[in-house]
């Protein structure tokens, strides 16, 4: 049987979202298994959530704190530093969980004992359809390789902090999060070169928002396909072929629509890929309208992340510019 004496300390760094507070709040306040706290750190917000988190003390264990804005790694850092729990859980502000979060959690870890885990993300009835077919373009394998919780991967599974999770031995031995792009993935990475074990909780899902319309989504990859370089500096050898498959696709992409002015079949792989996309993005999502907004959040999130990681690739390894990123990481005060 599950252990019902371990606690679980959920972490949540927040800037201006008291409405998705609310909404985190909710789901919460719904969990089966009451076994845990709950830290908001407001990160120096002009636009506060402490009185939706009074509202809900009675039916939540709440501990709000509020502190300069200085990031969300280091807000990450300051609740760890004030939780009692026995694992840290780290959400987003636009995450909201199913009400057996908690216990599916603790079963998970009972009969699969790990220091440190993650689990996939998926789409709520209540979100847009915009937020739906963003979801798609995310999780989908003919986009990402299903490396963000999937079933079928092309990655070993690295946790992101939308739903993620660590004993307080990890954090003792590693150290908290660096205030850094991709932070989450930097975390995961010295976990496992501090020989602690990764494992994915299929069961262990949360509903998660992401960005609300395109033109966000994209600014988001961008920066995702950035800090895909900041961490292969960091880290050389991490870089996987999966990381380099959206930047092939924006030359093969360039490369097929110059070619077919001279020669008109040369567009066709890149047809039949957007065509495997909003066929498998209908079935999946089982709507004919988010499946093709889907189409677009993918070639959005292709296009997004791969020109961010061929602009980094270009600057930091290329010409050379990335040299001193640990140095540029201290500065940020992320260690």
């Amino acid at each position: 049987m599950p252990d019902k004496r371990m606690l679980f300390s959920i972490i949540v760094p927040v800037y201006n979202r008291p409405q998705e507070i609310s909404d985190l709040l909710e789901s919460l306040s719904s969990q089966t298994d009451k076994g845990f706290e709950l830290i908001i750190v407001e990160d120096g917000s002009s636009v506060r959530c402490e009185e939706q988190c009074r509202q809900a003390d009675k039916s939540v264990d709440v501990k709000y704190f509020y502190k300069d804005n200085e990031g969300r790694s280091i807000a990450r850092n300051y609740g760890i530093e004030r939780a009692g729990g026995d694992f840290l859980i780290f959400v987003d502000s636009d995450c909201i969980l199913p009400p057996d979060y908690i216990a599916n959690l603790r079963k998970s870890l009972t009969q699969n004992p790990t220091d440190c885990f993650g689990g996939p993300d998926a789409a709520h009835d209540s979100f847009t359809d915009t937020q739906k077919a963003i979801n798609y373009a995310m999780t989908s394998f003919l986009t990402t390789g299903g490396i963000r919780g999937g079933k079928v991967s092309m990655e070993k599974f690295t946790p992101r902090t939308f739903n993620m999770g660590f004993s307080k031995k990890v954090y003792e031995k590693v150290g908290g999060f660096r205030e850094m792009f991709s932070e989450d993935i930097d975390m995961s990475t010295r976990i496992r070169q501090a020989g602690f074990m990764i494992v994915l909780f299929p069961d262990v899902a949360v509903y998660h928002k992401r960005r609300v319309d395109f033109k966000k989504f994209w600014r988001q990859v961008h920066v995702f396909g950035m800090s895909r370089i900041t961490l292969q500096l960091l880290y050389p050898g991490s870089m996987k072929l999966v990381h380099w498959l959206p930047a092939v696709f924006v030359i093969g992409t360039v490369a097929m629509i110059i070619g077919s002015f001279f020669w008109k079949w040369m567009i066709i792989p890149l047809l039949v890929y957007i065509a495997a996309l909003w066929i498998w993005g209908i079935i999946s999502t089982r709507s004919l309208k988010i499946g093709t907004m889907g189409v677009g959040a993918a070639l959005v999130q292709l296009t997004g992340y791969g020109t961010g990681f061929i602009r980094a690739y270009v600057w930091k390894i290329l010409l050379r510019h990335g040299r001193d990123i640990n140095d540029e990481i201290e500065r940020r005060r992320g260690k």
